[in-house]
């Protein structure tokens, strides 16, 4: 199933598209797609729906995040050795771990806030696995069976806030809509291979970013079960994972950006994102 939530900012309706594109309404079967929406028997339970027996919806609404009420959006940072090396760090022995807070979560095609201050605004195109069973030191061999699925993420992220201004991560990764998600959820049943999709990001219409989650450091499995280990994953949070070479960082000279710029990403068997830079 490819999962949805569309219509205005904090009026979302949970919704699938069917095998034609064709966005249908859930309403009726779910109240929205919360983390309780992923668990293995709410999936088990709106799969054998008739998609044809659902309301079909006209128009292109507006996608939200295709998950609410979440109680973390945990990252993976320089997952990519092209991307470590593109901005200068060490290949990682382990993954790292980082916070994007909760209220940068956005919907695929919102516009991104530049930061008040901001000089370094840069983007990441990432695959990110939606937790469906809570998930505490689970097993590598194991951990893709606590996702629920796998969506596109963009980690967005103010460069001189994150390395620059002093302490962690977060401050460059949480700015409110530092985290477009979507615009689908692809259940695991959709993606045949984790490991082998491809991804891309262009940045007014020029390629800045193509890679694949094959050149991943650490797999999606590696990365869910190492989470698990440091923090009780509970059923809707999110993990991101990391993107491959090609950030405005990594550019000679560097190059980031600017109020009216135009971001487009997607992952294959995950959709596309859209974002305007607007002034916060």
């Amino acid at each position: 199933m490819k999962l949805v939530r569309y219509g205005e900012k904090g009026a979302e309706k949970p919704g699938l598209i069917d095998k034609s594109g064709q966005l249908r309404d859930l309403s009726a079967h779910v109240k929205d797609l919360t983390g309780e929406a992923y668990s293995p028997d709410t999936l088990k339970k709106l799969a054998a729906i008739d998609p044809a027996s659902l309301p079909a919806i006209s128009g292109k609404p507006r996608f939200g995040a295709p998950v609410t009420g979440i109680s973390k959006f945990v990252a993976i940072g320089l997952n990519y050795s092209d991307h470590a090396k593109e901005t200068g760090a060490a290949i990682p022995t382990e993954p790292i771990i980082f916070m994007k807070a909760n209220t940068s979560l956005s919907g695929p095609n919102d516009a991104v806030e530049k930061p008040r201050g901001s000089t370094k605004l840069d983007w990441e195109v990432e695959i990110a696995a939606i937790i469906g069973t809570r998930a505490k030191y689970v097993s590598e061999a194991d951990a893709l069976n606590y996702v629920a699925g796998y969506c596109v993420c963009n980690d967005v992220s103010e460069r001189n806030f994150q390395t620059e201004r002093l302490g962690q991560w977060t401050k460059g990764k949480s700015h409110d809509t530092f985290g477009p998600l979507g615009p689908w959820l692809a259940t695991k049943d959709e993606i045949k291979d984790v490991q082998d999709l491809s991804m891309w990001l262009d940045v007014n219409g020029q390629r800045r970013q193509t890679g694949s989650t094959k050149t991943m450091i650490f797999s999606m499995a590696k990365c869910v079960s190492y989470v698990s280990q440091f923090m009780t994953l509970l059923p809707g949070d999110i993990i991101t994972t990391g993107t491959p070479p090609g950030v405005g960082l990594g550019m000679k000279p560097p190059t980031f950006l600017n109020v009216g710029d135009v971001v487009t990403l997607g992952i294959e068997g995950l959709g596309e994102q859209r974002q305007e830079i607007i002034a916060a």
